[in-house]
């Protein structure tokens, strides 16, 4: 794509998608006002922009690209990262409802998985609506045993009211409280045929979390006997599904993940389809890894955790 046509798809998605002025704009891509604002009716004129953008920046295309080859990934979906960096999940749940509700409407049953997240909420928000009573939406993990904004549970239940779809909970805390009390509840007959159902999942659509305050996890869902800190300096750069992996996607030697009352990493790898969608570049680093361990076979991200991820996936 010519340079001047990716500026123009670079201006529509800024004022469009991520609300900027046009003398915001200007700014941002070192023009006129003027010519911002040329490049907008353009845009309009020339259907480049409908309701959509119809078109990908080659930035984008070129990141998506190599991460397949490099990563082994069967698809990437690369957004350009906004400016501020609270827009980042919405931004990537938009791409990745795109993503979801196109798959299903090619096949609309079976099991469908689901972590927990920021990011999944927005995802959720913008997955097509349909009827598909034959979908089994299932959460993946345990959930927090108080109410905060955002569970677990809340994420599979909003999935399967907008399909319609049949809703299945892992009803037990994300963390037991030591590795034998974990085994003592997964040997109940009700979590051996919940487990039994999540790992029949045909697509399964997660996030990962880093060791930082923003994400939920640490927030919200650690023991209160497990410290971020701990964690990192046995090498964990953040997790999948609450059981955390070091910068290679290995898991780190803590019992923190025998305590977790989700799908095994081992047991991920087996599923047809896990999207991961996570983007900030706070979340390179677990992205590198969660691809190195083979933990999804299709990543929703954005620009710059793009980059900066594939770097660390070819160092």
């Amino acid at each position: 794509m010519p340079d001047d046509a990716q500026t123009q798809v670079r201006a529509a998605w800024l004022y469009y998608m991520e609300g900027l002025t046009q003398a915001e704009i200007a700014d941002r891509l070192k023009m006129t006002r003027l010519r911002v604002n040329r490049l907008l009716v353009e845009a309009r004129s020339s259907g480049l922009v409908n309701i959509t953008i119809n078109s990908r920046l080659e930035s984008c295309v070129r990141l998506e690209r190599a991460l397949v080859e490099e990563g082994g990934l069967r698809e990437a979906v690369v957004v350009p990262t906004p400016a501020k960096a609270e827009q980042v999940p919405a931004l990537i749940g938009r791409a990745a409802g795109e993503l979801i509700s196109r798959m299903v409407e090619e096949r609309p049953h079976g099991g469908f998985g689901v972590g927990w997240g920021g990011t999944l909420r927005e995802t959720i928000r913008h997955v097509r609506s349909g009827q598909y009573p034959q979908m089994q939406v299932t959460s993946m993990m345990g959930g927090l045993t108080y109410g905060i904004e955002l569970n677990t549970f809340e994420i599979a239940s909003g999935l399967a009211r907008r399909w319609q779809a049949e809703c299945h909970y892992l009803a037990a805390p994300i963390y037991a409280g030591t590795p034998q009390s974990r085994d003592t509840i997964l040997a109940q007959d009700v979590f051996e045929e919940a487990f039994a159902r999540i790992r029949a999942v045909d697509i399964a659509v997660l996030s990962a979390g880093d060791l930082t305050e923003r994400s939920l996890l640490v927030r919200y869902g650690l023991p209160k006997d497990v410290r971020p800190e701990e964690l990192a300096a046995r090498g964990a750069v953040g997790d999948m599904l609450g059981q955390f992996i070091d910068a290679e996607g290995n898991p780190i030697d803590h019992p923190i993940n025998r305590r977790a009352i989700a799908l095994p990493h081992d047991a991920m790898r087996r599923i047809p389809t896990v999207i991961l969608a996570s983007g900030g570049l706070n979340k390179a680093a677990i992205i590198a890894a969660a691809i190195r361990a083979r933990l999804a076979s299709v990543l929703v991200t954005d620009e710059r955790t793009a980059s900066a991820a594939l770097k660390l996936l070819r160092g």
